[in-house]
């Protein structure tokens, strides 16, 4: 592996980039509350570990090439994302008719509800696939064999991910008097529902990499 403070300075610009993680993450932290977002990040790390497997394996590189399978995952994960705004927004609809039954089983679901909303939304986002298979050989000497230096770069990425996501979590929960007034979460959910939306449209009209 090549250059390796300068591919972690990389990742850190990937990683503080706004997205769908992001947007989830910060759902779950206003809405549930820390737990949920650690939950979440949880979630997410754990994708980024499926993706450096897949890496690994060349399955990413199947993704990336193939026009009719990155089209598939591409419209599974635009399809989720639209499906996640879509119910985000829906519930400020329905929250003061469900407000009684939500804190009788938000409890009992909440831990793996936001595991798997974190887990799923990078797990189906293509563009972590196209990111490892495009990003990372940058950093290979053309002579070495990827298993080492792939795993010790998802390994970075996931750690780096990790970090940002608990600072992140930690920030909006220690703003979380303001953060959880019911004004501020349903601005909040709002404007994170249409944020899925949008990113689940913009994932749907992207071309397939050839």
């Amino acid at each position: 592996m090549e250059n390796l403070y300068l591919f972690v300075l990389m990742c850190i610009f990937f990683i503080i980039l706004p997205g769908p993680d992001t947007a989830i993450a910060t759902k779950n932290t206003v809405t549930v509350g820390k737990v949920g977002g650690l939950k979440t990040v949880f979630g997410i790390c754990c994708a980024l570990l499926i993706h450096t497997s897949a890496a690994i394996l060349g399955l990413s590189a199947i993704i990336v090439k193939s026009a009719l399978v990155f089209s598939v995952f591409k419209y599974v994960g635009a399809v989720y994302l639209i499906y996640m705004g879509v119910k985000t927004l829906w519930s400020l609809k329905k929250k003061e008719e469900a407000a009684s039954v939500e804190m009788n089983t938000k409890s009992k679901f909440v831990s793996t509800s936001c595991f798997k909303q974190g887990f799923l939304t990078n797990l189906l986002n293509p563009k972590v696939a196209v990111l490892f298979l495009t990003f990372f050989p940058q950093f290979i000497a053309s002579e070495s064999k990827t298993f080492l230096p792939f795993l010790i770069m998802g390994t970075t990425y996931t750690v780096l991910t990790a970090v940002w996501s608990l600072i992140y979590v930690y920030l909006i929960n220690q703003i979380s008097v303001f953060m959880k007034k019911p004004k501020t979460q349903n601005i909040i959910e709002g404007i994170t529902g249409t944020i899925l939306i949008g990113f689940g449209i913009k994932l749907f009209l992207e071309k397939a990499h050839n």
